[in-house]
């Protein structure tokens, strides 16, 4: 019993909150299909509510780790492989839930959770090289991920007054075969800035 749980101990302080991140994401997820099944509109609100409470375990991880000069491999790797759950997989979760389910609305979402995942391999292989003297990465290349805490703003918005489903803020076109809900584009805006090389933001 002690050997399966060995590994638990070599984690940090700073490895806690990141993996707090990975559970608020995962009970997005789990929200998110929770609605689809009951029809419970505060089921998605909860889910919704649970991104802002990642982004605060996200950026508490980072601050302890420096504070307390603990800063590791696995850590950088626990740090992306929450993010990508929190901020890649339940915001995507979750506007398939609100009624992003045409054809293009998948691919879409798809497309926005590739670029988060592309983005965080980015910086996983660039951040050693752009650190400086301090350890510290000056800028991102794109936006970061937790950036799409600002798309679960809007779906709670559409959520509290009701724009779900048949009712989605934009409506939907039929383009081809498939369907597409225009507001599904912010999605599409958002995974571009993350990959993109020209943007640059700087790091607090």
């Amino acid at each position: 019993m002690k050997r399966h749980f060995s590994m638990l101990r070599d984690f940090q302080l700073a490895d806690w909150f990141t993996l707090g991140n990975a559970f608020c994401g995962t009970g997005a997820v789990f929200a998110a299909l929770r609605y689809g099944q009951d029809g419970q509109v505060r089921q998605l609100l909860l889910g919704m509510a649970l991104i802002p409470l990642a982004f605060i375990f996200d950026a508490l991880d980072g601050r302890i780790a420096r504070w307390r000069k603990t800063s590791s491999t696995l850590g950088r790797e626990l740090d992306s492989l929450a993010d990508v759950i929190s901020f890649g997989v339940a915001p995507a979760a979750l506007a398939y839930a609100c009624g992003m389910q045409g054809g293009w609305d998948w691919l879409i979402l798809s497309f926005f959770v590739c670029c988060g995942v592309s983005r965080l391999a980015r910086y996983n292989v660039t951040a050693e090289a752009l650190s400086g003297a301090d350890d510290k990465v000056p800028y991102f290349e794109g936006t970061p991920i937790p950036s799409s805490l600002a798309l679960v703003v809007v779906l709670a918005i559409a959520a509290w007054q009701g724009a779900l489903g048949q009712q989605l803020w934009g409506g939907v076109w039929q383009l081809g075969p498939w369907q597409l809900h225009p507001l599904v584009l912010l999605f599409a805006v958002s995974g571009s800035l993350m990959i993109s090389k020209t943007l640059r933001i700087p790091k607090p």
